[in-house]
């Protein structure tokens, strides 16, 4: 570690330090601002206005008794705000001595031998009286009235000024260091495969959250470069596969012997069928359908018809009619396998739709055995079939149905799930919204 590298301006931990410096900086500017407005270093100065009664109080009281009346004029003239005036002795023993800190200062200055009272509030103005000590009354006019203790203390304002800087600095830090922290969890909600589609995120803030976004970048792109490399990898064998299967299944048919020549055909067909099945997932993660307006109810009639033709007992359910953004051929793909994973394991199938609000439910139901609970997730996985102890033959799938049917369902911003039929049987259900934003299926995979 580099030495004071703590205090690199660049990375957290100086940034930390420079508010924290920042924060008892501007303390120590709030405090010694307060202490020189108030200093309370020097006695309690009375209201405003209250100084010139103080000091005609003095001089009233250290002037002789027939110089008063002379002074009184002169203050008067002089101070004509004050409305200075003398009154008869005993006046002040009339009015209620208050011990409030509007007068606090005034007894202060004047000292002992000195009576203050407040004689009457005359709107934003009050009249105070100073009691001589030969029991003479000088009242006058003070302006501004008391304020509540609490109000205007230094160590209130003190108090309220270092929050409010302290505050805003935490909040500006707070924001710079998590909002790189958000755009982490925004990217990995929408992680995408799809390279080309995804946004780098942002490298911005101190360097050891950059380093992170930098990191996080290559991991996308290597993850993305791989997958993409495994899709065309086997999509290329997949094809290429085709070709022998067709060169065997060509000389399969020149065996005499009838019965190692049906079991080799079923065997070619049952690799020509994975083979079909495999190129369409890795198609459903490719290819990008262009969403338009589908009448949901027609599809599902469309699709119980043809299984119907083929001997199938397929009832649909549902309304008439149901227009929905949608994916024409991945829904009637992905329906298809759903009903052909239910008449391989029911004797009767029916498919329900159901509108509400702004969803969809499509349901699949039949009467076989079902799926237990433990295996309900597994079975939405790629290659799980019902049951992996039983032989490969014609009426066995090879686990792809669902997932396609599942990768649909996320595609069209929805999802696919599995569901006990009373009294047994199986319901899946797919739930798409009716109005949705477009999403490669690769993204729903992710």
């Amino acid at each position: 570690m580099k030495p004071f590298g703590f205090f690199h301006l660049k990375g957290i931990g100086g940034q930390i330090a420079a508010l924290v410096l920042a924060s008892t900086v501007a303390l120590h500017l709030v405090v010694t601002t307060a202490f020189l407005i108030s200093r309370p270093d020097r006695p309690d100065a009375p209201p405003d206005g209250a100084h010139q009664l103080t000091d005609a109080a003095l001089l009233l009281g250290a002037a002789e008794a027939g110089e008063r009346a002379r002074l009184i004029a002169d203050l008067a003239r002089a101070f004509p705000k004050l409305d200075i005036a003398l009154l008869a002795p005993g006046a002040a023993d009339a009015a209620e001595d208050i011990d409030s800190q509007h007068l606090h200062g005034i007894r202060r200055h004047l000292g002992r031998g000195y009576k203050v009272v407040q004689l009457a509030p005359d709107g934003a103005a009050h009249r105070i009286g100073v009691e001589l000590p030969d029991g003479s009354v000088v009242a006058g006019r003070v302006e501004g009235g008391p304020r509540p203790w609490f109000w205007g203390a230094p160590w209130l304002v003190t108090l309220m000024t270092a929050f409010i800087c302290i505050t805003v600095l935490g909040l500006w830090a707070a924001r710079a260091l998590a909002a790189p922290l958000s755009s982490f969890a925004k990217a990995a909600e929408n992680f995408s495969l799809d390279g080309e589609a995804a946004d780098p995120l942002p490298e911005r803030g101190p360097e050891e959250i950059r380093s992170v976004a930098r990191a996080l970048n290559r991991m996308h792109e290597r993850i993305a470069r791989l997958m993409s490399d495994r899709t065309r990898m086997l999509a290329a064998i997949s094809h290429d596969l085709r070709t022998p299967i067709t060169r065997l299944r060509l000389r399969a048919e020149f065996i005499e012997d009838e019965g190692n020549r049906r079991r080799m055909l079923i065997d070619l067909d049952q690799m020509r069928s994975m083979l079909e099945s495999v190129l369409s997932l890795l198609r459903n993660d490719r290819k990008i359908e262009a969403v338009t307006l589908v009448d949901i109810a027609s599809t599902l009639q469309l699709v119980a018809d043809q299984f119907g033709d083929m001997g199938h007992v397929v009832h649909y359910e549902g309304p008439a009619s149901a227009t929905a953004a949608a994916r024409p051929d991945d829904l009637h793909r992905g329906v298809t396998n759903l009903v052909e994973n239910a008449v391989r394991f029911g004797a009767e199938v029916t498919i329900r739709l159901d509108v509400s609000g702004t969803r969809l439910v499509i349901d699949v139901e039949d009467d076989g055995p079902g799926i237990s609970d433990a295996r309900k997730q597994e079975m939405l996985e790629p290659f799980v079939r019902g049951d992996d102890a039983r032989t490969m033959d014609e009426s066995t799938g090879f686990g792809l149905g669902l997932s396609i049917a599942r990768a649909i369902a996320l595609a069209h911003g929805g999802e696919l799930s599995l569901h006990d039929r009373e009294p047994h049987g199986l319901i899946v259900r797919m739930q798409l919204p009716v109005w949705q934003q477009p999403r490669l299926a690769a993204q729903a995979a992710a």
